[in-house]
């Protein structure tokens, strides 16, 4: 039987999600965070040297858990998306979207026929096959197309971009934001937040669910009460070596 995607539903209901990325290619990580109590995690392969098959072996790792695991392609490839969704993803996340063609596109790329040009072989999201016929009849609706804004020209084409069909959520990503702004490396400067902000606003009024990759931990509070749905709070890199520091510090060895 295929699992409901929860945070499609938890989204649609407004309700606050958090996750975390996972950076680490080894199925033990991805294990440890579905037991922290988190409502799912982004394995990121845009950034990460994965091939596709450790990414099923990633996603294999949170079968036994609620965690709804979702991939962020490398790019606006309708290859990329379809095997992300194929190796049991429940959404993508397609980085530099830009422009109403590039959404359209990337709906395109995750949904089959006639809705879109996803090729029909959904492999282990069907269960192997146990489950075929009950995927495919669901498939489009079970899955989610999440785009990243992190542009000048995503924010001037906003308005277009939120009014495509079948586009689940948006997400910010501050840090390449902050370098489209002229601020790289300064995610927390006035011109990046206030466009942040802008961009919630937006979105929150044409009823789109927005996620951001969270400022820090002293941040999460505040993303929250801003309206934030899907928030994350650090990757298992970030926690690993935030907590060894914090070790540190408490011997004096920091």
């Amino acid at each position: 039987m295929i699992k409901p995607n929860r945070l499609k539903q938890r989204l649609s209901a407004g309700e606050t999600t958090i996750g975390a990325w996972v950076n680490f290619g080894t199925p033990d990580s991805s294990e440890i965070l579905c037991h922290m109590g988190l409502d799912w995690l982004v394995f990121d392969t845009e950034h990460g040297p994965w091939s596709i098959e450790t990414v099923q072996n990633l996603i294999q790792a949170t079968a036994a858990s609620d965690i709804t695991p979702i991939v962020r392609v490398a790019w606006n490839d309708i290859v990329m998306i379809k095997r992300a969704l194929d190796v049991g993803a429940y959404g993508v996340i397609v980085p530099w979207v830009n422009t109403k063609e590039e959404a359209e596109q990337a709906v395109r790329g995750a949904k089959y026929p006639p809705r879109g040009v996803r090729g029909c072989g959904p492999r282990r999201a069907a269960l192997f096959g146990l489950a075929r016929k009950e995927y495919l009849d669901v498939g489009d609706d079970l899955t989610m197309v999440i785009v990243q804004i992190e542009t000048q020209e995503a924010v001037d084409n906003l308005d277009e971009i939120l009014a495509v069909e079948g586009i689940d959520a948006i997400f910010v990503g501050p840090d390449d934001l902050a370098s489209s702004l002229g601020v790289r490396g300064q995610p927390r400067h006035p011109r990046n937040t206030e466009t942040i902000a802008h961009i919630l606003d937006v979105a929150k009024k044409a009823g789109m669910p927005v996620g951001l990759y969270g400022l820090g931990p002293d941040c999460i509070q505040e993303h929250i009460d801003q309206g934030f749905q899907f928030i994350v709070l650090g990757s298992d890199m970030s926690f690993m070596i935030n907590g060894l520091r914090d070790v540190l510090r408490r011997i004096g060895r920091g």
